[in-house]
């Protein structure tokens, strides 16, 4: 008995570190064009739910899928129902897993094939680089999953003299929720639901578990796969506490539908061309558990988005509010919030200057008072978000967005420490030949326009600036204006002159960091 628990586990532990390899490198070869495919199709809901399986079921990762997709409602560029689609699709996704460990992994028995194709699948993730590491890690996670099904089975030959359904509770109302309270722990601690589904595979085959108790439990494990996303997004922003309430009410609802029906479903699964076989016939229930689940939530969409909405409110709004940690997993998602803050802080920056350089009547200077406080914290946030950032270096696209935000983060700090020198910008501001280009820079700033307009916008500024400084010494030079008014005009100036220069960079920077998919959404 002790032999077989410790074979249980040794067996467990090994399909977890395979799942783990084996996600991380799909998503890695999946690259940005996988997340550009994610923002195209997720138009309706429907089309998130297509999409969202799609992608889970090629990257073996809902909470993959669910990042990135917050990430997209972050940055504005799709609405909150549409994913909600993508949730319910993900959770299609994962059952595709299941589909693989029963048809491969348990009926066929790879274990021992696999043994050799680690060993050279661990070469090539060691010795490699590049796409081929990355395939070696995905064939070495796959080989391990597949070892680690081994050892259950092997395993669990020996635990069914000790352990039958009769030790567990039984098909009725109390027995069905005891045991998916039961599997929801399951994968509570394991943190994988595919490891529970394996689990669950096993012992229904080794006739320690009756399917009505396998069903049950698979239901709460849908559960359970959500719990710990949702305990961890409480510290996230709103979006991300959003998405995660949103699949744990999704999960739970479908569970509690389908509990009632497995009484009914046990004679129509055995019946679906699948013959006697339990374990086919429950991998069959965990996919229509989800797609039921679909069915009922997808006309509902709106309607349930909205309490999500109203049961997580907005938090007070900051500058840095996109910058949530769980973001931090996909390295995409994680440069599109960054570039999110950035534009934020810069939005905020042009507004108060536009305030400040108004007409006198309309003109006000609290705005760039209270900059400070808004602009030193967000910066801070942005500076450690991007040192906490991990890009790989064999994906140029990725770091070319990096560098460009390191760039566009050194304009703004400048930017930002321009916009306190209040004695140049109150001369500007009652100059009637100099207010209009310094209040068009405000508003280029508070309002990005497309990177061509924006620079030929800025060019025409800065050459007007040159005139205007020419003109200012000519003018002294006649004797037409003091030597104290030439500085106070030349050092205004200078300063709409660097501004514009700032702006400008900004511009061309913030094209780069927002990456291609969101340049694509940005409204002209």
């Amino acid at each position: 008995m002790t032999g077989g628990l410790l074979g249980f586990l040794g067996g467990i532990g090994l399909f977890l570190f395979g799942m783990e390899t084996l996600t991380s490198a799909l998503r890695s070869l999946a690259g940005e064009g996988l997340r550009r495919w994610l923002l195209r199709m997720t138009s309706t809901p429907f089309r998130g739910v297509l999409t969202g399986a799609g992608i889970t079921a090629v990257v073996q990762s809902s909470t993959a899928v669910t990042v990135m997709t917050i990430g997209f409602v972050g940055a504005g560029l799709i609405g909150f129902s549409q994913s909600l689609g993508v949730i319910y699709g993900a959770n299609i996704g994962t059952t595709m897993t299941g589909w693989i460990i029963m048809l491969v992994g348990v009926k066929l028995k790879l274990g021992v094939l696999a043994l050799p194709v680690l060993f050279a699948a661990s070469l090539m993730g060691v010795l490699g680089e590049g796409q081929v590491a990355r395939v070696g890690w995905m064939l070495a996670g796959l080989s391990l999953l597949f070892i680690g099904l081994d050892l259950m089975q092997a395993a669990a030959a020996g635990v069914n003299a000790h352990i039958t359904p009769d030790w567990l509770p039984q098909d009725t109302w109390t027995g069905r929720l005891m045991m998916a309270a039961i599997g929801l722990v399951l994968v509570a601690i394991m943190q994988s639901s595919s490891a529970g589904i394996a689990l669950t595979l096993i012992l229904l085959g080794a006739d320690t578990l009756s399917f009505g108790q396998a069903a049950a439990m698979v239901a709460g494990m849908n559960v359970g796969t959500t719990l710990t996303g949702f305990l961890a997004s409480l510290g996230g922003g709103s979006e991300m506490q959003r998405a995660a309430l949103a699949n744990l009410l999704f999960n739970l609802v479908s569970a509690m539908l389908a509990l009632p029906l497995i009484a009914v479903l046990v004679p129509l699964l055995h019946t679906l061309n699948t013959g006697p076989d339990d374990q086919t016939a429950l991998v069959l229930f965990h996919t229509g558990l989800n797609l039921f689940g679909a069915a009922v939530f997808l006309p509902l969409t709106k309607p349930f988005a909205a309490l999500v909405i109203r049961l997580v409110p907005d938090r007070p709004v900051t500058l840095a509010m996109a910058l949530d940690p769980q973001l931090l997993a996909d390295s995409g998602t994680a440069l599109d919030a960054a570039a999110r803050t950035a534009t934020a802080i810069t939005e905020a920056i042009g507004q108060a200057l536009q305030a400040a350089l108004a007409p006198q009547h309309a003109r006000d200077l609290r705005p760039l008072a209270a900059l400070p406080g808004q602009v030193v914290p967000a910066r801070k946030a942005l500076e450690t978000w991007l040192s906490r950032l991990h890009v790989p270096p064999d994906r140029p696209e990725l770091l070319s967005r990096m560098a460009a935000l390191m760039h566009l983060t050194d304009h703004i700090t400048r930017l930002a420490a321009r916009s306190q020198e209040h004695t140049r910008i109150a001369h500007l501001a009652d100059n009637p030949r100099l207010a209009r280009p310094a209040r068009t820079i405000a508003a280029a700033l508070a309002k990005p326009r497309k990177a061509g307009q924006a620079a030929r916008l800025f060019a025409h500024i800065r050459g007007l600036a040159l005139r205007h400084r020419r003109g200012a010494l000519l003018r002294e030079h006649a004797g037409m204006i003091s030597p104290v008014e030439v500085f106070r005009e030349t050092d205004a100036l200078r300063w709409l002159d660097r501004v514009a220069e700032h702006a400008e960079r900004i511009e061309h920077y913030g094209a780069q960091a927002a990456g291609p998919q969101i340049n694509a959404k940005r409204p002209v």
